[in-house]
């Protein structure tokens, strides 16, 4: 029986992964929302909130988890064309360093700056996990939307991040 209850727990746990690996989250059409928030964390992540103020489809973005001692201004000038962008409408969120982290931050500012929807954009493979913390620290009125940055994620990093994602699940159902 518990070797039956064994191998129905693995079993389980591969199939996730499975569907994880191979179903991970797609980038969103542009529309509009009050904010965006884009984690830091790896590439064409800035690139993707920016070209979303852009297009006028938001007025104000945070990002999330920036080193302290990087300035706006260098920050906007590894962004052509962005730096009017820096001086109205980003905000650099400081606070955070993990994706927990970086969740209470950005409830946080959406609370301060009465944010009722939101595009979330960060890599396809940290998608779900971030999402989730998001959906834990936001208030239940504010919509959000999954901007997933497409990404070529090795094997090893969706087998991390998958495990990190249920590690979270539990540790959050054990309320930590």
């Amino acid at each position: 029986m518990i070797r039956r209850l064994l191998s129905f727990v693995l079993l389980a746990w591969v199939l996730g992964f499975a569907w994880f690996a191979m179903l991970l989250p797609q980038p969103a059409v542009i529309s509009k929302t009050d904010a965006i928030v884009v984690l830091t964390g790896g590439p064409n992540r800035i690139d993707r909130g920016i070209e979303i103020l852009k297009a006028g489809k938001s007025d104000k973005m945070l990002i999330s988890g920036v080193d302290r001692d990087v300035k706006p201004r260098e920050l906007a000038a590894q962004y052509a064309g962005s730096s009017r962008y820096f001086t109205c409408c980003i905000d650099l969120g400081f606070q955070s360093v993990d994706t927990r982290s970086n969740a209470l931050e950005t409830a946080r500012w959406a609370k301060r700056n009465k944010v009722k929807s939101l595009r979330l954009v960060t890599h396809d493979w940290h998608m779900r996990r971030a999402r989730f913390e998001l959906d834990r620290a936001l208030a239940d009125d504010i919509i959000v939307t999954n901007d997933a940055v497409a990404s070529q994620p090795s094997l090893n990093a969706l087998f991390k991040e998958y495990n990190k994602y249920w590690l979270r699940a539990v540790a959050s159902l054990l309320g930590i």
